[in-house]
């Protein structure tokens, strides 16, 4: 399994997975555009994707959606609280409901899990491809300590690490909107996405990407530094760290 976080921050979200037998993307929140160039610049043709899965309908995970999959047929994997939710913004589309919490692309066996933010439907995955696994999880304000043995020792963490809450509360964000990033339906800070990473990763986690990171309220440096610190206070040797950027592809990633 191979993995590029395509596009990540404030403005849009994008990633995409590759195995032997099938190609997916997590959220186009960026232009379709966007995504098909960052595509072509890999060799991969937008049809060759077979399905795209949505972690909610904030703008910033769905805003190329509707154009991409209306001139390519992608099918879209929700559940039918979101199908109902983007029905109503993008119009009907060719979709798959999970079953109980899961689905099957190929080679790729993905499970849902709840997360915690201010949309009308969220969720995060558990990517697993033969005995390689990744978790995906942005936009949530916590992490329900009922998933955390699902999602320990995983290869693969692309984890939100949205602000610094020194940052935010200091900035330029009204007290009501600095309250909505604080609060358990927002975003993860540095410190809460690196207090889960300690938790998390394991012998056979092999790299960490830091992702959505707010353009006002952090910075890559802090994330990086904030992460590190906790790393280390926790006797955690780990070095294989990526801060995915808004407007740059990460590198193409082994899972």
């Amino acid at each position: 399994m191979k993995v590029c976080v395509l596009s990540s921050g404030s403005k849009g979200n994008s990633c995409l997975v590759i195995t032997n037998e099938t190609k997916i993307l997590i959220d186009i929140g960026t232009t379709s555009q966007y995504v098909v160039n960052e595509l072509d610049k890999l060799g991969i043709k937008p049809g060759e994707i077979e399905a795209i899965l949505i972690t909610h309908n904030h703008a910033d995970h769905i805003h190329g959606l509707k154009t991409f999959i209306h001139k390519y047929k992608t099918k879209v994997y929700v559940t039918e609280k979101l199908y109902s939710l983007l029905e109503n913004e993008i119009g009907s589309f060719d979709y798959e409901l999970y079953q109980d919490k899961q689905a099957i692309i190929k080679d790729l066996r993905i499970n849902t899990i709840r997360t915690s933010h201010d949309a009308g439907e969220q969720m995060g995955f558990i990517i697993k491809n033969h005995s390689k696994s990744m978790v995906y999880i942005t936009d949530t304000g916590y992490i329900n300590n009922r998933y955390y043995e699902e999602l320990s020792n995983r290869n693969l963490y692309v984890l939100e690490s949205n602000h610094d809450v020194l940052m935010l509360k200091n900035g330029p964000y009204p007290y009501f909107l600095q309250q909505r990033v604080l609060s358990d339906k927002g975003h993860l800070s540095n410190e809460q996405a690196s207090n889960y990473l300690c938790k998390f990763i394991g012998d056979e986690t092999k790299t960490i990407v830091l992702a959505h990171l707010s353009e006002k309220n952090n910075t890559p440096e802090k994330a990086l530094e904030t992460l590190n610190k906790n790393l280390d206070e926790n006797n955690i040797k780990f070095k294989n760290i990526i801060v995915a950027k808004q407007n740059e592809a990460t590198k193409v990633i082994e899972v």
